[in-house]
Parts: C-alpha cells; sequence; structure tokens
C-alpha cells in the first residue's frame, strides 16, 4: 500500500477537525461536526467544489472619507489622500474571507495564502490599492486551476512587475531580479535532491531578455480608474535567447511580423518560457514539495521524498493533469499521509491561524463590511494589529522568500521567540477578558459564564442535581481544541492545578451551587468566574504553542 493512497476510515471528530485546520485557518465546532463521519474524499471534494468565484468587492472602512465609508472605491479614480486607507480596506477584505467562511466552509483562502507567500508581493513596495486587489484575485482565481496559467499570468501582472522590478527590464539594460525569483523561489529551485544546480547565471539573464518590454499603466497615478500589464514592442529584446543544458539548450526566438503582431510577441515568448521552465524536472518535485510543507507536514526525509513527493510531481505533471493544481491537493489531503499519526501534530500555529483561528473557533461573529463598517474595522484592526506584533503582516512578508518561519530551518518553530510567546499569551488572555470592544455591546473574547450555564441543566433552579463537575467543564472547554488528545496527567492537572489551584474537587460541588445561588454575592461569584478563567487562559496558552 502507498502512502499516497486514499484513506478510506469514516473520519472522526479528531481527524475532521485536523482536515479542517490545515485545509482552513481553522474550523468551528459546528463545522467539525458536520465534516464527522464523511469520507476524506467526500469532506476534500466538498473543501475545493465549495470554494466561492464571485465575492463582494472590499468597501471603503475609515470614517474620515465621509462620503464613501462602507461604499465601493475599486472603481473611482485614485487619490494618494485615500490610497493607505483603501490599500488597508483591501487587506482587511481578505481577512475576512478567510474568517467568515461563507457557507459550507472552503479551502481556497487558505491556499490562496500558500500562493500569495509563494509568488510575494508586499504592500510595502506596491502601495497602490488596486495593484493589491488585482494581484489577490489572480491568485484567487486561479489557486485551485492550472499552474501553467498562474505562472503566466502572475509573471505580467502589474504588482509583480512593480515589485521585482519587471518594468525596468528593457532590451540594451536587463534588469535580471524577476529572472532570477522565477527560477529560483517559483519553479525550478536552486538545486535538484542530488544537490546539482538547477539553472545557471547565463539562464538568469536569458529569461531576463525573454521577458523584456513588460510593464504596468497608471501605478499611483491621481485620476486614473484602470490598471493593467502592457507589453512595449520597442523595449524587447527580439534577439534568440539560448538556455543552458538545464533547460536541453532550448533557444526561445522573437516572433517578429507584421506591426499589429508585434504585442503578441511578449506573449508568445512568455508561454514558451513558461512551457520549457514546466518541463524541467525539478519543478513538479519543487512545488509538491512546498505544498507537502504546507499542509502536511515541514519534515521532508529520504523516505517522503521518494515515496510522496517523487510520485505526485510525476502526477501533477502527467499529460492527463497537465499541471492541474485541484487534482494534485486532492490527492495530498486524502492520502494516507496526510491522516497519519506522524503527521497530525507536526506543525505550529502561525499567527494567522492563531488569531483567524481562534475567532472562529470560538465563534466570534465578523460585523458586516457594508453595513457595520466602523465594528469591521474595530474588528480586524485588532486581529491585525495582533498577528503583526507576532511577527506575521499581513500582505508584508520581510522579503522575497515569503514569511521567514515557510522557508528557515526550523520551519514552524521559528514562529516562537521571546517576543512572540509574550503576544500570543497576551492574545490568548485577551480573549478571555474580553477587553477588546468592537462596538457597544460586542467586546471579542469567549463568554465563560454562558459555556457553562449550558452545561448545567436549569442553571437557576437549585433543585436540579447534580451540580456539573470540575471534569464536565474541562471536557467542555478542550472539545475539539488539541490536535492530539491531553493524557490523564494533563487533565488530572489542569483539574487539580491551575483550576482548583491544590483545593479539593469536592469543593467545587459546593462552589458552584453557591454560585448559582449568589446572584449577588461578588465573592463567590469572582471565585468561581476566577477557576474558570484561569483554567481557559491556562488551556488556550497550551494550544497556542501545540502543534497542530
Amino acid at each position: 500500500m502507498s502512502i499516497l493512497d486514499t484513506y478510506t476510515q469514516p473520519l472522526t471528530a479528531q481527524t475532521a477537525a485536523h482536515l479542517l485546520r490545515r485545509a482552513t485557518v481553522g474550523p468551528t465546532q459546528r463545522e467539525i461536526a458536520v465534516f464527522t463521519g464523511l469520507s476524506a474524499t467526500q469532506a476534500v471534494r466538498q473543501l475545493s467544489d465549495s470554494s466561492e468565484s464571485l465575492l463582494s468587492p472590499a468597501v471603503a472602512i475609515d470614517s474620515s472619507l465621509s462620503t464613501t465609508v462602507g461604499q465601493p472605491f475599486l472603481t473611482r479614480p485614485y487619490s494618494d489622500t485615500s490610497n493607505d486607507l483603501y490599500l488597508t480596506s483591501v487587506k482587511y477584505w481578505w481577512l475576512a474571507l478567510m474568517t467568515t467562511q461563507k457557507t459550507p466552509v472552503n479551502l481556497l483562502d487558505k491556499l490562496t495564502l500558500f500562493w500569495q507567500n509563494h509568488f510575494v508581493v508586499t504592500s510595502d513596495v506596491v502601495s497602490d490599492h488596486r495593484f493589491i486587489n488585482r494581484y489577490l484575485l489572480l491568485l484567487r482565481n486561479n489557486a485551485l486551476g492550472s499552474f501553467e496559467t498562474l505562472l503566466t499570468e502572475i509573471s505580467k501582472d502589474p504588482a509583480m512587475l512593480c515589485y521585482l522590478n519587471g518594468n525596468e527590464n528593457e532590451k540594451g539594460r536587463p534588469n535580471e531580479n524577476y529572472a532570477r525569483e522565477l527560477q529560483e523561489i517559483y519553479t525550478v529551485g536552486v538545486t535538484d535532491t542530488d544537490g546539482t544546480e538547477n539553472y545557471s547565471e547565463d539562464d538568469v539573464k536569458a529569461a531576463a531578455r525573454v521577458l523584456t518590454g513588460w510593464a504596468y499603466t497608471n501605478y499611483e497615478t491621481a485620476g486614473t480608474t484602470s490598471i493593467d500589464p502592457a507589453f512595449d514592442i520597442s523595449k524587447h529584446d527580439a534577439t534568440d535567447k539560448a538556455f543552458s543544458s538545464n533547460y536541453n539548450n532550448t533557444v526561445i526566438s522573437s516572433r517578429p511580423g507584421t506591426p499589429n503582431s508585434f504585442a503578441t510577441t511578449g506573449e508568445a515568448e512568455l508561454g514558451a518560457l513558461v512551457t520549457m521552465l514546466l518541463k524541467h524536472a525539478s519543478t513538479p518535485r519543487f512545488i509538491c514539495r512546498k505544498l507537502y510543507r504546507w499542509y502536511v507536514n515541514p519534515t521532508i526525509t529520504p523516505a517522503i521524498e521518494t515515496d510522496i513527493i517523487g510520485p505526485l510531481a510525476t502526477f501533477f505533471a502527467s499529460p492527463e493533469n497537465n499541471y492541474a493544481i485541484r487534482p494534485v491537493l486532492e490527492k495530498l489531503l486524502t492520502s494516507q499521509a496526510f491522516f497519519s499519526n506522524d503527521t497530525i501534530g507536526t506543525i505550529i500555529k502561525s499567527p494567522i491561524e492563531l488569531v483567524l483561528g481562534a475567532l472562529r473557533f470560538f465563534e466570534q461573529p465578523v460585523p458586516d463590511m457594508v453595513t457595520d463598517t466602523n465594528a469591521f474595522r474595530n474588528y480586524f484592526t485588532y486581529a491585525y494589529d495582533a498577528m503583526r506584533s507576532m511577527e506575521f503582516e499581513v500582505l508584508n512578508q520581510p522579503g522575497e522568500f515569503g514569511y521567514e518561519p515557510y522557508y528557515q530551518t526550523g520551519y514552524s518553530r521559528t514562529w516562537l521567540t521571546s517576543v512572540t510567546v509574550a503576544e500570543r499569551n497576551k492574545f490568548t488572555d485577551t480573549l478571555v477578558e474580553r477587553s477588546v470592544g468592537v462596538k457597544p455591546g460586542f467586546s471579542l473574547g469567549i463568554d465563560l459564564l454562558s459555556w457553562v450555564r449550558t452545561l448545567q441543566s436549569n442553571f437557576d433552579s437549585m433543585s436540579v442535581m447534580p451540580a456539573i463537575t470540575c471534569e464536565q467543564v474541562l471536557a467542555s472547554f478542550t472539545e475539539n481544541l488539541f490536535a492530539v488528545n491531553l493524557s490523564q496527567s494533563q487533565r488530572d492537572f489542569l483539574i487539580d492545578t491551575i483550576m482548583m489551584k491544590n483545593a479539593p474537587r469536592s469543593s467545587w460541588i459546593t462552589e458552584w451551587n453557591a454560585f448559582r445561588s449568589a446572584s449577588n454575592d461578588a465573592g463567590k461569584r469572582t471565585l468561581v468566574m476566577g477557576r474558570l478563567e484561569s483554567l481557559m487562559k491556562y488551556l488556550l496558552r497550551m494550544a497556542e504553542y501545540q502543534v497542530y
């Protein structure tokens, strides 16, 4: 049996939660329940089939723009005075897509995040909100489609051309930035599995010459309403471009003809370059390796390379699949390898999975961007700032390689530093303390009292017995919270040391009943609520560090 064979057991709550944690930024309890009992094939197909294609556009979220707040702005003439606010609106709009997850839940936005970290463009460099919005939609609309199409389109995308200086790449003075990253980061990678270099410096130079002449229109140009890629034949190097033996000595020739055909020269050469890169044996392996690390396990052993990456890459590039992304992702997410005990609990949550995942898991409602704009802004300003403090700034990676924990040695462990651990603690404590106001009557966080009241039938009737126990409280608080089940010794520690603070468990019943009957006794309420808050804070700190 191959470890890429389909996992055939019905999903339990644990395996359903595992799939949803990896395929989305994090599940709700309701989603876990819905997916429990499905087959892996049914579950993954539902996640990919339900990916949304039609979206409402971002709207202005800052009340200082009194005439446009709550209104779409992407077709408005560009203005420097509103650009920063509109750029923030686009970022929050994307975060909202990941957090709300229209029913049924889908995998598209977590996958878009993968591609955004693969084909990096940052808003610090590309500050025109229209460029960033177009780029995000390009990634999202092609995330499950053809990698050939995605690679072709991103190579002439205005945001990418701006980010890696493609607009400065002209005949006679080529700029090699994108040509280098195209090979090093986006397709073949630096070396193959034997350590042999996959491309040469001459290949970088040749690829740069292929890409000469591409630019974009109306970047940060006041009064303009459209942006587009543009190809200027007069700035294109029309000579032949010869590549090394790494690419089977391929030669890409210009296609000069009548003046009316010149506009197709850039497309034709770009297409030939993409075809050449896809034919390189390392490209499908490079992409499948990154997908494996993103969704399955950050560690790739020689056995994994042989048993998973190789066969998956062969399928990816096969004539019947032809570089389609969706079938590869479905094969990976339904595999025995994905549901293996060696896979569950191997990745430390990134800040976006911690923050947005917690908001989803504890069902913190997302205010409507259009009808409740100020609350929407407050909600995602807090989420954005919390992630940034943990060294994950949305659409602002520190470099073209992406967020450091996704490529550095140590991989996801790098999310945890002395600084970020403190910020993680601060975030999870805030959820318990409910100290972040979104709007009157709505503070972010967990209503512990309402939660435990649901565990006690007829909470206000003291005639109802027995009272809920410590064990019931812990079981409720930990349901689907951890990827790996807690041991009995851990459960005992959580109850006796954290919740009861070494008081006998039997005293909990007395305290709880007194709590129920003493609606005006602040001391009794403080004692019980203090126990609940201590337990939940500790659980969330455990969960935030735990691999998932």
